[in-house]
């Protein structure tokens, strides 16, 4: 079981931003910006690309309804979207305001921020 399935069951608090009976919302826990937030299935595939098309598809319009609450309450000039997946076997993409093309450069250092932070980011964001 992933550390993603543990926070769907509800073993592992997260910052939950919206969920679905499929795909679930949470802030990063190391974030790259304030608003950096996964969007994970439910369904617990390791890679992106084994999901149905069906659940892909689903999985980003899904996404496109947070992206937009990033984009209202952050004012990026993009929302950037990354799969990358190493560290967690479980598919996810990235949602990560853009304002600079370095800004989605996941070697950068992560921002450290206060748990009030993230309640703060977290309720601005549902």
């Amino acid at each position: 079981m992933t550390i993603f399935s543990k926070i769907i069951a509800g073993e592992i608090p997260a910052y939950k931003i919206d969920e679905n009976e499929r795909f679930i919302a949470f802030l990063d826990v190391r974030p790259l910006a304030k608003g950096h937030t996964l969007v994970v299935p439910k369904q617990e595939v390791d890679n992106l690309f084994d999901l149905s098309d069906t659940d892909i598809a689903d999985m980003m319009v899904f996404a496109k309804s947070i992206a937009r609450r990033i984009e209202k309450v952050y004012k990026p000039r993009k929302v950037g979207v990354a799969v990358i997946g190493l560290e967690v076997p479980h598919a996810h993409i990235h949602l990560v305001p853009l304002n600079h093309e370095g800004d989605l450069d996941f070697s950068k250092p992560r921002l450290e921020l206060s748990p009030e932070e993230y309640l703060e980011i977290q309720t601005s964001l549902q």
